[in-house]
């Protein structure tokens, strides 16, 4: 908005400033060339990793203090949600825009040795990223789509891939082969049951690779990491962190500063052709393996910090951390006694809190205040319309979420009316939050259960059944749970 300005008390230098200004806003090149450049974004998301497991989020028993740097840059959110309570679905509602009413991918399913493909006609924000002059990598665990498939990453937006392909493959840490766009890659030191060679080890060295390569670029870098995912093993001097060597003469015994462990029995060879193909291994100490886990996950988030920093585009760069779903309680993890799941109830794949809030953090120098804090809920369907707001490219029609941008740079935020949730696991799931309102419903496909609904204001640990009480909020709310959501032939949810 322009001040007024009485035309008797115009000097020559006013008439100069008040020309100069009229010919900026009416020439569109001279716009174009004094608008700040994109950002380039870095989007990494854990693996199962709970809303308790970072020590932001009121972590106990180990410390994350890379995560913990990233939240002093930026902000922190406490009303984030993943898109479901396990991983495939919640990609596909992160990569669409669009909740898992009506997401193309609702479950894990299997097909030719990957997993069920996003359709080749579906808009993803890697596309939508494409149009807009970047060059897209992705690194970690896919899931949304077997090689050579229509939902493989090079057709879905991404420029180069290197990672898990297979989500039954990413259970192993130590495993046969890889994926390097569309080259399947054998890691001859993990040959049989040998542990030569961590794979997120590798996947992170490619990370920073692709940083350094396209420093001079503007780049979209995904790491959807298989940290804290099970099964439970962190390589050798990560666990040194957390257990203690004896003085006995070998054989020793190594003592976790978790004892007493709840030892794990898994598969440790090859017999049935298991191994490496998806079965856990043993693991004496699984605790002290998540610790180390996570501990080495937030030392990677570090080092990307850092090469940031090294390669003067920290400033200019968009860095997101969040989790794909709840902690998980697989391969030994024991998210009870880490307090994983905060001061919720309910684990992955429960549609409780604990099973679909996740942390999310956000640094962004410049645009988002350090050290700030958001109870804006929102879900991983507002990244697509985020990203597309950022990079000022057309939003596509019909989609769930609402950008966030206006949050992340500290101005009003337009907030949803209601967030939808269903899980197509254990006879069928649904769950609606509207306001502070929070509904779930069980037994879907089979025999639906009561309504149950709680305040989350009041009681955030989902305690208090307060159905009975609010019988105008339930029918409200089971409206909803019929009118939102859209049948697909490949996802069935009616009820048997």
């Amino acid at each position: 908005m322009f001040a007024r300005i009485q035309i008797n008390a115009l000097t020559g230098t006013t008439y100069l400033m008040l020309f100069s200004l009229l010919f900026w806003n009416c020439n569109p090149q001279v716009q174009e060339q004094n608008r700040s450049p994109l950002p380039n974004i870095v989007l990494i998301v854990a693996d199962d990793l709970g809303y308790g497991d970072l020590s932001i989020y009121g972590q106990q028993y180990f410390e994350t203090p890379n995560i913990d740097r990233l939240a002093a840059q930026g902000i922190k959110f406490t009303q984030h949600y993943a898109g479901s309570t396990v991983c495939a679905p919640s990609r596909s509602s992160l990569m669409t825009g669009l909740h898992t009413g009506k997401t193309p991918i609702r479950g894990n399913i299997g097909v030719n040795d990957g997993q069920f493909p996003l359709p080749s006609d579906i808009q993803t924000f890697p596309k939508i990223l494409k149009t807009a002059g970047y060059v897209n990598g992705a690194f970690g665990k896919w899931g949304l789509g077997y090689p050579g498939s229509t939902g493989d990453p090079l057709n879905q937006g991404f420029d180069t891939f290197f990672g898990y392909n297979s989500q039954t493959i990413a259970h192993n840490y130590y495993p046969w082969e890889l994926q390097d766009n569309d080259q399947n890659i054998t890691i001859e030191e993990n040959e049989g049951t040998k542990k030569g060679l961590y794979a997120p080890d590798l996947i992170h060295e490619r990370t920073l690779k692709f940083i350094e390569d396209h420093k001079d670029t503007t780049f979209f870098l995904f790491v959807p990491s298989i940290i804290p995912h099970a099964e439970m093993v962190a390589p050798d001097e990560y666990m040194d962190k957390f257990i203690q060597k004896t003085t006995v003469e070998p054989p020793h015994k190594p003592i976790s500063r978790f004892e007493p462990e709840p030892y794990y029995e898994g598969v440790d060879d090859i017999e049935h052709n298991r191994y490496k193909k998806g079965a856990y291994g043993s693991q004496a100490m699984p605790r002290a393996a998540f610790a180390a886990m996570v501990t080495l996950l937030d030392d990677q988030v570090g080092e990307i910090l850092d090469k940031l920093e090294e390669l003067g585009i920290a400033e200019n760069t968009l860095v997101i951390f969040t989790s794909d779903n709840g902690p998980h309680k697989e391969g030994g993890a024991d998210p009870d006694f880490f307090n994983s799941n905060g001061p919720f109830q309910g684990h992955k794949r429960d549609l409780y809190e604990g099973g679909i809030r996740v942390p999310m953090i956000a640094s962004w120098p410049g645009r988002i205040n350090s050290g700030a804090e958001s109870d804006h809920p929102s879900a991983f369907w507002d990244f697509l319309p985020t990203f597309a707001d950022i990079t000022a490219r057309e939003k596509p029609a019909n989609i769930d979420g609402i950008s966030f941008l206006p949050t992340l740079e500290g101005r009003d935020q337009s907030t949803h009316d209601f967030l939808y949730w269903e899980f197509h696991e254990e006879g069928g799931k649904q769950a609606i939050r509207k306001g502070d309102w929070k509904a779930i419903r069980l037994n879907v496909m089979e025999s639906p259960s009561p309504t149950m609904l709680f305040d989350l204001n009041n009681d955030p640990g989902e305690t208090v059944n307060l159905a009975e009480n609010h019988p105008d909020v339930v029918k409200e709310m089971e409206r909803l749970f019929t009118t939102e959501r859209t049948e697909d032939e490949n996802w069935p949810f009616l009820q048997k």
